[in-house]
């Protein structure tokens, strides 16, 4: 296939993933009832973004002409190792390896079995000679390079399993917010989907607030609170829960508003149902307090007006994809066209 013919298929994919198709509609409810974390809304909340923010021929050719994208080249086979954390995890891979003109090797996590491999048999009846780049199984061999978004105490052993391959294996990371107390209730309720999408699973989920001394909290949780339905997914309600009653039992200290508990801490991830946060002094000191390896941690910095020394996203923008927002920050196609 040509880029053309590729780039031809991935907007006909973002265009059925923007549709209301029953198929579609019935792989999100089996994706629902394998995982109650992946919810019909969430995974077509997701499915939307996604075909309309970067599986589109505008977005689409503005991401490949940026990368030296050559014609009739022997392809690498690439493995794929999906985590399956949030509604169709690691597509973008899978989207960037098949742009570059790769083979994917691609294995589907427990937790997501249905939408991806839907979305490739797809592809494949739209143009069978899609079939030769995508291959899915439980075990992945004879691979040239592994891409994966595995992350936390598994990525010591990915390392160094695949140390001999062309590889980039994702760190662990979350998202924070800046804030300064001036935020009107249409930015702070911006920042709710930014911690509760997906019921704060992801990459892109602020699990971290920073604030200046004497924060108003309680305005912040009433507003926060507009947010309560989560509660009614029985996993999340678990969580909290038991949250609750470990703050407790520790005399930990903390504020709540029945859907989200809020505790001080230095640590940028918090458990699920939690949110935690920091009192700062001056905004303009994070760039200077900040080594480059905590800021390895973070994948987006919220805040509402700019921060010298930092790159900063507006509240609300976590959950907006786009072809450029590589994890880790490392250029995964730039990666993929350098293994020819």
């Amino acid at each position: 296939m040509t880029i053309d013919e590729r780039i031809d298929l991935l907007a006909q994919l973002g265009d059925y993933l923007q549709s209301d198709g029953e198929f579609l509609k019935a792989v999100m409810h089996r994706t629902a009832f394998n995982n109650k974390w992946l919810t019909i809304e969430n995974c077509n909340k997701v499915a939307q973004a996604i075909g309309k923010h970067y599986l589109n021929k505008t977005a689409l050719y503005d991401w490949i002409k940026h990368y030296d994208c050559k014609e009739n080249i022997a392809p690498k086979k690439v493995a794929i190792i999906l985590s399956g954390n949030v509604p169709l995890a690691g597509l973008q891979d899978i989207v960037a390896v098949f742009a570059a003109g790769h083979h994917s090797l691609i294995k589907i996590s427990d937790s997501d079995e249905y939408l991806i491999p839907h979305l490739i048999k797809q592809m494949m009846a739209w143009n069978p000679a899609s079939a030769n780049y995508f291959e899915i199984g439980d075990f992945i061999k004879g691979f040239d390079a592994i891409l994966t978004n595995n992350e936390g105490s598994q990525n010591p052993y990915f390392e160094k399993y695949f140390k001999k391959y062309p590889s980039l294996i994702r760190k662990e990371q979350t998202s924070i917010a800046i804030l300064d107390g001036k935020e009107s209730d249409a930015e702070l309720l911006a920042l709710g989907n930014d911690i509760f999408a997906n019921y704060g699973l992801g990459k892109e989920n602020v699990s971290k607030i920073y604030v200046p001394e004497g924060y108003d909290f309680h305005h912040l949780l009433e507003l926060l609170h507009e947010f309560k339905e989560i509660v009614l997914n029985s996993k999340y309600k678990n969580n909290f829960d038991y949250n609750y009653s470990l703050y407790l039992l520790n005399n930990v200290k903390y504020q709540a508003n029945g859907c989200i508990l809020l505790t001080e801490s230095e640590l940028l991830n918090s458990r699920i149902a939690c949110l935690h946060y920091e009192f700062y002094e001056d905004a303009g000191t994070f760039a200077v307090q900040w080594d480059k390896k905590f800021l390895e941690g973070i994948k987006y910095i919220v805040s509402r007006q700019a921060i010298n020394g930092l790159s900063t996203i507006l509240p609300g923008a976590t959950q907006t994809p786009s072809l450029f927002n590589y994890a880790d920050d490392v250029d995964t196609m730039k990666f993929l066209v350098e293994l020819f």
